[in-house]
């Protein structure tokens, strides 16, 4: 007995210990690698997240290393574990649109006429994410809004790879427009949305659809802090923003080479804009460049960067990062005109608010209406987190209130 209570207490002694040293060390890499800037909104908060996402990810490393789960099995695994339960004001069905997992949110309360539809596809990098990692954020989008929301479980990387997640979002999407009368949703006032890498996806699959006379036509698009481009990572809001939560400058050339490759091989050369000939360069620098992003965005530490020598072998492997699918601000003027009325939120604290500054411009200088909502003191992730209880923020809820 005595022998049972020693070894109980030495473990329970070594796991306090070994928390201890999580946490700790969770904490000098938070402050050494992460800059909160003082605009931010409720940045305790922000720092609190930020340390919790980093000892998951050590413990993810761990788990790794000893065998027993990859690092990403292990984080998606602590995302997706939360249920919800039912919701006294909506019908919640999971059902699959040509092999791809949806759950759709329908509002209980009778209508006198059809229903908005609403296609969300989540963020997460394309890498992270699910149905459940956003149900409190579609369950909100359909209660508020009177929609009926459906929500799309994609193929992640990097165990599918471009075109994966765009193709799920795009079946699904066209099934959705084929069989929009079992749902009681108006085929004039569908919109297709998303955040992060769901924006880019919401961005990519409505320019696919922009020239289909086949399919109803798009009320409009909603896109929510999108990444759209990865020609140049060195614009002014990844420079200003590099180190800011809960998206590093780093991170977000990792996530598109995990969706376009798989890996994260030459990672450094596209950080740097070697991956990219200097001819593809000057074509696309009518829409991807720093000369259009207004000066006011320019004054908090940006210094113009040249790029580093091109490298031919880099480019071979990325050179789909030139095309609009995976990265919707390429897309021809053509393309542009023909997309509809669009949404777009950026935050001012976060690496992809100048891909979304940036194609606010290209729409607009195609003539397509724009509502843009930019948050001063938001950073990326900040809409997920409206209603994450003690850690919730304040300007998310602001945002979420002005894309319903």
């Amino acid at each position: 007995m005595a022998v049972a209570y020693t070894l109980l207490v030495l473990f329970l002694a070594v796991f306090v210990a070994g928390f201890i040293l999580l946490v700790m060390g969770a904490i000098n890499f938070h402050i050494s690698n992460a800059e909160i800037p003082p605009g931010v909104n409720q940045p305790v908060k922000l720092r609190i997240i930020h340390i919790i996402l980093i000892s998951r990810a050590v413990v993810g490393r761990i788990l790794e290393n000893i065998g027993i789960c990859s690092q990403v099995s292990f984080v998606r695994y602590l995302q997706g574990r939360k249920t919800l339960g039912a919701d006294p004001k909506l019908f919640i069905k999971d059902l699959c649109f040509e092999k791809v997992p949806v759950r759709i949110y329908q509002p209980k309360v009778p209508s006198a006429s059809q229903w908005r539809g609403v296609m969300f596809f989540h963020g997460g990098g394309w890498v992270f994410g699910s149905l459940e990692t956003h149900e409190k954020l579609c369950r909100s989008i359909a209660r508020e809004s009177e929609s009926v929301v459906v929500s799309v479980g994609y193929r992640l990387a990097p165990e599918h790879k471009y075109p994966a997640a765009y193709e799920d979002c795009l079946n699904a999407t066209i099934h959705f427009m084929k069989n929009i009368e079992h749902y009681g949703v108006d085929p004039a006032r569908i919109i297709i949305c998303g955040d992060s890498a769901g924006g880019n996806l919401a961005a990519a699959v409505s320019q696919t659809l922009a020239g289909r006379s086949d399919l109803p036509r798009l009320r409009a698009q909603i896109l929510i802090y999108p990444g759209l481009q990865a020609l140049d990572f060195n614009l002014p809001s990844y420079q200003q923003n590099r180190g800011v939560p809960l998206l590093f400058r780093e991170r977000a050339a990792f996530f598109a080479l995990q969706y376009l490759n798989g890996d994260a091989l030459h990672m450094q050369e596209v950080l740097e804009g070697s991956h990219i000939p200097p001819d593809m360069r000057l074509k696309y620098r009518k829409w991807v460049s720093p000369d259009n992003i207004p000066e006011k965005f320019k004054i908090r530490g940006y210094k113009p960067h040249k790029p580093h020598e091109f490298k031919a072998e880099v480019y071979e492997t990325v050179k789909r990062l030139c095309e609009p699918d995976p990265c919707p601000l390429l897309a021809e003027d053509a393309v542009i005109h023909q997309l509809p009325e669009s949404f777009i939120l950026t935050c001012e604290y976060d690496v992809l608010r100048d891909d979304g500054l940036l194609y606010k411009k290209r729409l607009e200088d195609n003539g397509v209406r724009v509502t843009w909502y930019h948050l001063e003191d938001g950073f990326h992730g900040i809409i997920s987190s409206f209603n994450s209880d003690w850690l919730s923020f304040s300007s998310g809820k602001r945002g979420l209130d002005n894309i319903v």
